[in-house]
């Protein structure tokens, strides 16, 4: 009898560890011929549209909102040649391309005329760069970010982050924030939003990047935090991993709780976790008009995969989905109601909402939030919306992918 329990005990184990192979091997075969369909995809046929930046005034700060990478460059570069006393960059990926290089051969040029130049990126995400590409001028602090010190720091979640943030200071004065990395793909064939702050909110900018800096780049000159006073119009948020700290997430979910009329949000990858996605449904179940954009085609096949897992559940509570056409789409924007804005780096997914090092800014003006809300129906000539119908009729092949990889959504 018992010789008969140990040898079901025995099948028991064995039949999970079947069931999870042939799961494993499902999700990575759909994986597989994802990728290589991907290769087959046709060209896209760029549609982007030069949207000029934007100039609000809130509390005494001159705000401008580029949606354009080009625009965006040429005024972080003007604002770099005009510094005089510090400059501070992060970014999580910098390509070695003639928009990488100009912004590394002028901060090389001011760190010589005596101005102090700090730089950060992203070890892992800047593996394909050139390994003398990122060897900076001598002159330049420079910190390569990288999750993990030590063997041991793999089996700290705290440490497995990534530096997903894209952040400029100049002269404590002036800062910009938003989705933006340093390349001229970036600049010239994706549409994105980034936002520069003029003004006493940019201490507070700089104090975010003080603190990341001191407490990751312990080798290096420390920086002197200093922050302005809390203004009830401009207030950044940051995630911080290594303190379990994740203000973003709770940022957007207060701001759809508290929605009335209207939300509109831009995310290049939507893979949300059950509060946020109840939160967003909640709010179309009370007549708010919820408005989703989100790439066709986005850079990472198995993201669109995953962001479809949620599709059936959104469209049938009434939640609008618009597929962006042409273009790559990385904003990471909302407004709502016509008077909160956030900014910044942070996807509604997981990986930013619960794992990387992020940095939004929210802002409390009817008039930031009218440009957003233009900019999104700027947006809309290139979207298509989907419809519940058109959804349902999907192929069969795509619902079983779908199933499949649903289990995934922890990892993105």
């Amino acid at each position: 009898m018992e010789g008969r329990l140990t040898m079901s005990y025995r099948e028991l184990e064995d039949g999970f560890l079947v069931t999870l192979a042939l799961i494993v091997s499902s999700q990575l075969l759909v994986i597989l011929i994802s990728l290589i369909s991907n290769q087959f995809r046709r060209q896209r046929k760029l549609s982007i549209t030069n949207q000029p930046p934007v100039e609000s005034v809130i509390d005494g700060n001159q705000i401008t909102i580029y949606t354009y990478g080009m625009d965006f460059y040429h005024a972080l570069l003007r604002d770099i040649t005009q510094a005089k006393d510090i400059i501070c960059i992060e970014s999580f990926i910098w390509k070695d391309d003639a928009v990488g290089q100009q912004i590394k051969e002028l901060l090389a040029k001011k760190a010589r005329e005596g101005v102090t130049v700090y730089v950060v990126f992203d070890a892992f995400a800047n593996l394909v760069v050139p390994r003398p590409f990122k060897q900076f001028s001598p002159d330049i602090h420079l910190y390569r970010y990288r999750a993990w010190q030590r063997f041991l720091d793999l089996f700290d979640p705290r440490r497995l982050a990534r530096d997903h943030r894209k952040l400029a200071i100049i002269d404590r004065t002036i800062s910009y924030v938003g989705g933006f990395n340093i390349g001229e793909l970036y600049g010239r064939k994706w549409r994105d939003t980034h936002v520069r702050i003029e003004g006493s909110s940019s201490h507070n900018l700089f104090a975010a990047f003080a603190d990341f800096w001191n407490a990751q780049a312990h080798k290096l000159p420390k920086l002197k935090t200093e922050r302005a006073s809390l203004s009830p119009y401009i207030r950044p948020y940051v995630n911080n991993p290594q303190r379990i700290l994740f203000p973003i997430r709770s940022m957007y979910i207060e701001a759809i709780d508290l929605a009335k009329e209207h939300i509109f949000l831009t995310t290049p990858y939507f893979v949300p976790d059950r509060v946020v996605l109840s939160a967003l449904i909640d709010a179309a179940d009370r007549g708010v008009q919820v408005s989703l954009l989100v790439p066709e085609r986005s850079n990472h096949l198995l993201a669109d995969w995953l962001a479809r897992t949620y599709f059936t559940d959104c469209l049938k509570r009434g939640i609008r989905i618009y597929l962006y056409q042409g273009a790559m789409i990385h904003a990471k924007t909302a407004t709502v109601d016509g008077k909160w804005t956030t900014i910044g780096t942070a996807n509604l997914d997981r990986l930013s909402l619960f794992g990387n090092h992020e940095i939004n800014v929210e802002f409390f003006s009817e008039e930031v939030a009218t440009h957003m809300e233009g900019m999104f129906e700027y947006d809309l000539k290139a979207c298509r919306e989907l419809s519940l119908d058109e959804w349902n009729r999907r192929p069969m092949t795509q619902k079983l992918g779908e199933l499949v990889l649903s289990p995934l959504w922890p990892f993105l």
